[in-house]
């Protein structure tokens, strides 16, 4: 009886150890560490300059006045500087007729100089590659550009390579959500996520107005990031950062949100995105329903009992009266969170200046901290879904991230969509990357743009005054 009962024993706390090992190697399975990551610099005689912008603006001849006033307006607003890049066939006045091997091209010369540039810093081969993840919202040809990379660079058979399209802005993180799911069940294993975005094909050439605003703030560029789940990679190859949480919030099911960034024809048959009115106000209902998840998970006990205590005071102390009356203000005297309480560092996406200012009033932050996106946006433009490590490129560039520092990104997209994640840096980041030629030149004191002193006579018209 007693050996019987010591056997039983033994194989409980078998069972015990063995369970332990197994949680703690899941544990182990689901980490996901950045190694590093390049941001594409396309070569200078692709550069949009003030002069050639004008040139563009005037040479569609189907805009009259009321849309060059419209796009000098939007121009003038947008936060965009004079150093951002487009494709060869619209350098080439080719914009309205571009064809396939444009698109192929684009594709082919962000990917070769990227990639190579990653492998050659991580020191990584295209064999160590065990999941490939490549995001091209506006571009899906056959064989996938997945398919191309795999055949440019020799990637193993055996590589799990995933290709998604029509995910717009947010699809960075959803790449490295995916990335991170695929390494979850591959043990000691690497991911390559590449972002970039198709301008050559997708330059609208009409008179819509909702579809014009796409080619004022849209430019070439992308990213290419290097993961793992092996810790012993990951210290081996110096990684930067160990990502904590990431959370994904889509809220499609609104026939608002669906439609404020959409993709479709104009009255004349014409193909471009529509940007509607509808996308602020989607933009911060998807903002909403991903901080609901997100703010417990990044932000101290102490925040969250000081947020809920001065919730629950308010709604205990006020009458309903009062509670009417501070609904029809701007809920100024409502309790809000301190989400720099759980971190340092905000890499938003600069989707525009408007979107930039909205983030900043919903977290409660200042100019220093919206900084890296306002300097990207003048900087770069909008890179769709590879804006933010351009951002974390600029964070990087000036000696901001340093070991134990939080990094929270935010990203929004078509669907509506609002992804965002918090990054833990593992040791002190300095590499100046894409920056590296112009990073002393920023912050800049203004991000106003020479386009109105240039263009501002596309406004003069007689009798009439248009205030920007």
């Amino acid at each position: 009886m007693e050996l019987l009962l010591l056997l039983t024993l033994l194989l409980l706390a078998h069972a015990v150890a063995y369970l332990a090992w197994a949680a703690a190697a899941r544990r182990r399975q689901s980490r996901c560490y950045l190694i590093d990551y390049v941001c594409h610099k396309p070569s200078d005689d692709r550069k949009v300059s003030t002069e050639f912008a004008g040139e563009l603006i005037q040479r569609n001849t189907r805009l009259g006045l009321a849309e060059y006033r419209f796009l000098l307006r939007v121009i003038v607003g947008s936060g965009i500087g004079e150093d951002t890049y487009c494709p060869y066939n619209i350098l080439e006045s080719r914009e309205d007729t571009p064809t396939h091997e444009d698109a192929l091209g684009e594709m082919d010369a962000f990917v070769d100089a990227t990639i190579a540039d990653l492998f050659a810093k991580t020191g990584f081969r295209a064999l160590d590659v065990d999941v490939l993840v490549v995001n091209i919202s506006m571009f899906s040809p056959a064989p996938s550009v997945a398919s191309r990379i795999v055949g440019r660079f020799g990637l193993r058979e055996n590589v799990a390579a995933y290709n998604l399209s029509g995910m717009g802005c947010s699809a960075g993180l959803i790449s490295l959500d995916l990335a991170r799911n695929a390494l979850r069940t591959r043990p000691n294993s690497v991911a390559l996520v590449v972002s970039t975005e198709s301008i050559a094909p997708n330059w609208y050439s009409g008179n819509d107005k909702s579809m014009m605003l796409g080619n004022c703030l849209f430019r070439c560029g992308g990213s290419a990031v290097l993961l793992t789940n092996d810790p012993a990679k990951a210290q081996g190859h110096g990684c930067k950062m160990e990502l904590r949480c990431l959370v994904r919030a889509n809220i499609a099911a609104n026939d608002d949100a669906h439609a404020c960034a959409l993709q479709r024809e104009d009255a004349e048959g014409r193909v471009g995105i529509s940007l509607s009115k509808a996308l602020p106000k989607a933009a911060v209902g998807a903002f909403t329903v991903n901080l609901k998840t997100l703010a417990p998970r990044i932000l101290p006990v102490s925040e969250l009992a000081r947020f809920a205590f001065h919730l629950f005071s308010r709604k205990l102390l006020s009458s309903r009266a009062n509670k009417d009356s501070d609904n029809k203000t701007n809920n100024n005297g409502a309790p809000k969170i301190n989400f720099k309480t759980g971190v340092e560092h905000f890499c938003l996406h600069p989707g525009g200046t408007a979107v930039i200012e909205a983030v900043k009033r919903s977290l409660g932050l200042d100019d220093g901290d919206v900084e890296p996106a306002r300097m990207t946006l003048h900087r770069w433009g909008n890179t769709s879904a590879s804006s933010l490590w351009y951002v974390l490129s600029y964070m990087e560039a000036k000696g901001r991230l340093r070991r134990g520092d939080r990094v929270l990104m935010v990203t929004f997209g078509s669907g509506f969509k609002c992804n965002s994640c918090m990054w833990e840096v593992k040791a002190d980041m300095a590499d100046k990357g894409a920056w590296a030629d112009c990073i002393g030149d920023y912050p800049l004191a203004s991000t106003a743009n020479p386009y109105m002193d240039k263009y501002g006579w596309l406004n003069a018209v007689e009798g009439d005054t248009m205030v920007f």
